[in-house]
This record gives C-alpha cells, structure tokens and sequence, in this order.
C-alpha cells in the first residue's frame, strides 16, 4: 500500500535525505532530466537534498514522499515564491518516481496531494518545466494540465545534450471551477 506524507519540517526532511539522494540518483542516472548531469553520485545528491531542509523550514518548499512498506519510492516538492505579488502561486518541482513504483499510480498520487496542498496554502495556480517529450508530459496532461509551449535548448539532459523544455500550468480551486465554467457552453 502506497502511503504519502509531507516532510514538514527540517528534521523530518534530514532524516529521509539518504532515501530521497538514492531516488535521485537513480532518476538521473536512469535518464530524467531533473537539473543534474549523470552520472549523479550520491554524495552530490544528499548535499543537494541537505540544502532543501532551510528551505522547509522557511515554508518556501513543501517536500511530499510516497512509501511502500515503508520504502521511498516517489516524491514531489512545491516551490513557494517570497514576492506579494506572487503568493497565488506555486511552482511544481522534482516529481519522481523510483523504477519499482513506475505504472502502479504513484506519480499521479504524488501530483494529486501537491495540487490539494498547494489549495490548502491559498495557491490556485502552479506552473513547472519538464523536458519535452518525456515520459512526464503524459502524465501532467493526463492529470488536466495545460501546456503553453516550449522553450528550445533550455536545459542539458542528463547526458549534457541541449533539449527543449515544456512549460505547463493548472489553475486549482475556485479558479479551475471558474476557467471550466467560462469554457462550458450554455445551452
């Protein structure tokens, strides 16, 4: 059974770092881009998982993870921004899911508890990047996201190769009802 909880705080953050550098790890050395070169070793990674604990404890970063029996197998992240005039807003970040949870429904529940957290918080808009044509733009756009287009050559993957990057966005809440209601016909 799939079990999701958010890593609220600094020392819940802390004491899943070595599972979230391992999942990491494998994600990029597996080919997903998601902002590293392979091969990513895992001192890199836990570094990079420790830096996000000052994060969580400001309340700029919500860190999800999704366990079976126990086991890491998935995680999401929602980015805050710190600027009034941004505060409807979240950017969704490193959605990943470890080859052993891959088709069984994780990354859809992963997204799933970050859209109804970012409502939570008052955000009824979040964006985010992915690389285009991978894997991941199925699922944004099977999960009713909207994709606005694509930059090219914006990121490496992980093998250092320039690839384009699609942009998409959701609107959650009241704002999604309100954007399905302009779009539905009256009859």
């Amino acid at each position: 059974m799939i079990a999701i909880e958010r890593l609220d705080d600094r020392p819940r953050l802390l004491a899943a770092v070595e599972e979230l550098a391992e999942l990491l790890v494998r994600t990029v050395n597996g080919g997903a881009s998601v902002g590293f070169l392979a091969p990513l070793d895992r001192a890199a990674a836990t570094a990079w998982w420790r830096r996000r604990a000052e994060a969580v404890l400001a309340g700029e970063l919500g860190v999800w993870v999704a366990r079976d029996g126990g086991r890491l197998i998935g995680t999401v992240s929602l980015a805050f921004p710190d600027k009034p005039n941004s505060r409807h807003r979240a950017e969704l970040v490193k959605l990943m899911v470890h080859p052993d949870g891959r088709g069984r429904g994780v990354g859809k529940a992963l997204l799933a508890t970050a859209e109804r957290a970012a409502l939570d918080a008052g955000v009824t808009l979040l964006h985010l990047d992915t690389e285009t044509d991978s894997p991941a733009e199925y699922v944004y756009a099977k999960a009713g996201w909207t994709r606005i287009g694509a930059i090219p050559d914006y990121a490496a993957d992980p093998y250092g190769s320039l690839r384009p990057t699609s942009i998409y966005y959701k609107r959650v809440g009241s704002a999604a009802e309100d954007t399905a209601g302009a779009a539905t016909p009256t009859g």
